[in-house]
């Protein structure tokens, strides 16, 4: 019942707040963070006539798209403790009426649990072990290397949401995970995850099994190769294979591949994809400008229902890195011709302190 999961969510917001002011006021702030990053966005809708943009009577909105607050502690100097708190308005239930078996609901910002970790550091091949409710290893290297997720998702992260067509990828899950360093040039990572996400709590007796591998030949090259498999229903298996390359041979720039395929033999067909982008600060710590170009292929038997998105823009640092400007496009179009571009304009204000 979502009204019990809103009873949770206020007695961890009390727990997580009680331990806060505890640990401040026994531990140096070297000891503890606390940090705040909000994603804030203003878009207007440049076509009037595309598949989306004509589908709508707003030509333009205001929206935060992320808020979170985040606590890590240093426990000990081998132990880490994170809790960190999301938010977001998408079907908030605020009461149910038994009687006529009605709810409500708001479009009100809602706190929910997105990281509640303990992190175990070791020398031991460098490695880092996590259990609770965790990141998981998809897209996090892809995410640190694209640098603007105050902009838009990866092309993993955001799949779903731009094609509609799931491929059961999530940011966070229930889990454990292990990660190290076998030599300089290989690093690695093996996981095992509910499979259901953050935002849903095990409702089968399967488990998703993830790895990666991490090639780094030389300074500013690696390569990244990822697979993940789960079964579904009885006898029917899903899995991923992922493939990023890394490039940073020129000061200040980052060049990015990133391939994916995704096969769910529940399905008649598989879905897949790349995207490429490069990055670059034009004069660092001031501004940067950076360009993606993403293709989409919900289903590998029907090019028609293939798209591309198209991202570009600049990162300007009006008050600070705590504080930028990025203005930017979107420019999304179709490999069926009945459905026209989109282009949507995007001024993003990301915060971070």
């Amino acid at each position: 019942m979502k009204f019990l999961d809103l009873k949770r969510t206020s007695i961890a917001t009390a727990i997580f707040l009680a331990a806060a002011a505890v640990g401040s006021a026994q531990l140096n702030t070297t000891e503890q963070t606390l940090n705040t990053t909000v994603y804030f966005d203003y878009a207007h809708f440049l076509s009037n006539d595309g598949y989306l943009t004509s589908k709508t009577a707003k030509s333009s909105a205001f929206a935060f798209r992320r808020a979170y607050l985040t606590y890590e502690r240093k426990l000990s100097d081998y132990l880490r403790f994170r809790f960190r708190y999301d938010a977001d308005n998408t079907a908030n239930i605020t009461s149910i009426n038994f009687a006529n078996a009605t709810t409500s609901s708001d479009a009100k910002l809602r706190p929910y649990v997105k990281h509640i970790y303990i992190q175990w550091n070791q020398d031991w091949l460098q490695s880092q072990v996590n259990i609770g409710m965790i990141e998981t290893m998809s897209f996090k290297l892809t995410e640190d290397r694209w640098g603007y997720r105050s902009v838009a998702k990866t092309f993993a992260d955001g799949y779903g949401d731009i094609t509609g067509q799931s491929i059961d990828q999530t940011s966070a899950d229930l889990g454990v995970s292990w990660k190290g360093t076998i030599a300089k040039e290989l690093r690695f990572g093996v996981g095992m995850f509910s499979g259901n996400g953050y935002s849903r709590t095990e409702n089968d007796q399967y488990k998703k099994f993830a790895g990666y591998l991490q090639l780094v030949p030389l300074s500013g090259v690696s390569l990244f190769t990822y697979a993940d498999i789960e079964t579904q229903v009885e006898g029917k298996k899903a899995a991923t294979y992922k493939i990023d390359a890394f490039i940073n041979l020129i000061k200040n720039a980052n060049l990015v591949f990133e391939w994916l395929q995704y096969d769910n033999e529940t399905r008649t067909y598989k879905s897949g994809g790349w995207s490429a982008y490069a990055t670059y600060m034009v004069n660092p710590g001031k501004l940067g400008a950076f360009l993606r170009y993403d293709h989409y292929q919900p289903d590998l038997t029907d090019s028609q229902k293939d798209q591309s998105l198209i991202i570009a823009g600049l990162d300007w640092f009006a008050w600070g890195s705590f504080c930028r400007i990025q203005p930017n496009v979107w420019i999304r179009s179709y490999k069926d011709s009945l459905k026209k571009t989109d282009v949507v304009g995007v001024a993003t204000f990301f915060m971070s302190f």
